[in-house]
């Protein structure tokens, strides 16, 4: 028997021995993919749905030799658990293991490349075998014609907005493609944690972006938004998205306290879009909004706040066609809401956002008082001294007596005296440092030179030679 038949008797005779074995692994119980432990995990967490798994693995032929590797690329395969990026039995598979797991899958055609197949490797309707490893989580796939090993490296749960802030692990898929909007009427079943200590569990219901009112924190509110009807999740909350800095003596939480919630959405009831409101709607709803938001904001919850003026904007800033009074009224709206966003912004220390919004309140009243002040205050926190002068100089233009902001300028000044000597400092020293480097350089050619010229001395002159 040559190598290659051997190879591919082997692998036969480990498929068959799955298919006699294998553990159904499928929510169909139809056999469709199959799974032999060969060592247990020595963690008892298993993925979830949407965490990024980090995977190796080497493909092989079924006469043994290797036909792709990402070892050999030295870069790790990523896909995000359950969310039909890879083969389905990959999903399923993966799902099932422990970190420091080892296992054998064989799935049927329609559980990895079907019909179709993956041209030219893998042929129509190819059965494939695969060994799963888990170090961090591992995974080996061995087709009827195709061998993969699959190393799964790492994983980890989804980040909802990039930041860090909000993390989420789904223990249940949701059904359908929709998502509560903000101002959604949600039904929620919650259990909040702090520490490993439970301190909520409840049956809630609430608009997104008001759940503050039912001492639920912004980053559920956050998160519902990206969550589907019946949806069971874990997220994990930094203090941005918690309780913040004030905490929730209520619950005995601290300030910046981190939080796990586990979140079932168990219906909801979308709000109306703002192409689906009338003029009218919109300026009723804007003056409830703002009511809304005045009040979150006093109580320090800015978050909640820029939700609720948010929503001015939202529903306002594109409106056309208005009568001369239902503009008037849109306008001073606007205004209030970009100066509104913009304190809030300017607490919340995203100074940019801040100026953004107090130019689009200077592009409907150039002369605000408000609106420039806070451009100057924002400017002024991100140390560009200059502009944030000429705002507070415009502010006394419109209002002479305004005695923050001549402290303001004076402000300005000051910092800009310091950056200037700072500047001069570093500079100093910058072409110190070169001088004295110039004149080591120097001193060491001098001596070079010298030493040459000493050494020509001791030789000599040279003797002629005969012609």
């Amino acid at each position: 028997m040559t190598t290659d038949e051997a190879t591919k008797s082997e692998g036969e005779v480990q498929a068959a021995t799955l298919a006699e074995r294998g553990e159904d692994i499928t929510p169909a119980r139809d056999r469709g993919v199959l799974k032999i432990i060969k060592r247990p995990g020595s963690k008892d967490e298993s993925p979830m749905i949407g965490d990024k798994v980090y995977v190796h693995y080497k493909g092989k032929l079924a006469n043994g030799k290797k036909f792709d590797s990402s070892r050999d690329r030295n870069e790790p395969f990523v896909f995000s658990l359950g969310k039909g990026q890879v083969i389905k039995a990959w999903d399923i598979g993966v799902a099932t293991m422990k970190k420091g797991e080892i296992c054998y899958l064989l799935c049927k055609p329609e559980y990895a490349y079907g019909s179709a197949g993956s041209a030219p490797k893998i042929p129509s309707n190819a059965t494939l075998f695969f060994e799963a490893t888990l170090p961090t989580f591992s995974l080996l796939f061995l087709f009827f014609f195709f061998f993969f090993q699959v190393e799964l490296l790492d994983f980890k749960g989804e980040d909802l907005f990039e930041d860090g802030g909000i993390i989420r692990r789904i223990k249940r898929k949701g059904e359908g493609y929709s998502n509560p909007n903000e101002g959604a009427t949600v039904e929620i079943h919650l259990e909040g944690f702090c520490g490993g200590t439970r301190f909520d569990c409840k049956d809630v219901k609430f608009v997104v972006g008001e759940g503050e009112d039912h001492d639920i924190p912004i980053g559920i509110d956050k998160a519902l938004e990206k969550m589907q009807r019946g949806e069971h999740c874990v997220l994990y909350l930094g203090p941005r998205y918690g309780f913040g800095e004030a905490g929730k003596p209520k619950y005995g939480i601290q300030a910046n306290a981190e939080l796990v919630y586990e979140v079932t959405l168990k219906s909801f009831e979308k709000a109306k879009e703002s192409w689906e409101m009338d003029t009218k709607e919109k300026l009723e709803q804007a003056a409830v909004v703002k009511e809304k938001g005045t009040m979150y904001f006093k109580e320090g919850k800015y978050l909640q706040a820029v939700i609720q003026y948010g929503k001015i904007v939202s529903w306002l800033e594109m409106e056309y066609g208005l009568s001369e009074k239902e503009s008037k009224a849109s306008d001073s709206f606007l205004l209030a809401a970009f100066l509104n966003l913009a304190m809030c912004y300017l607490k919340l220390r995203e100074y940019a956002k801040a100026v953004e919004c107090c130019d689009k309140a200077l592009g409907l009243d150039q002369d605000n008082e408000k609106g420039l002040y806070r451009r100057g205050e924002a400017r002024l926190l991100m140390n560009e001294f200059e502009l944030a002068k000429c705002d507070f100089q415009k502010v006394l233009e419109v209002n002479p007596q305004n005695k923050a902001a001549k402290s303001q300028i004076s402000v300005c000044q000051k910092k800009t005296k310091e950056h200037n000597e700072r500047d001069r400092r570093i500079y100093a020293n910058m072409f110190a440092k070169f001088a004295e480097r110039d004149a080591k350089e120097a001193a060491s050619k001098t001596g070079v030179e010298k030493a040459v010229e000493k050494a020509a001395c001791e030789k000599g002159p040279k003797t002629p030679g005969p012609e």
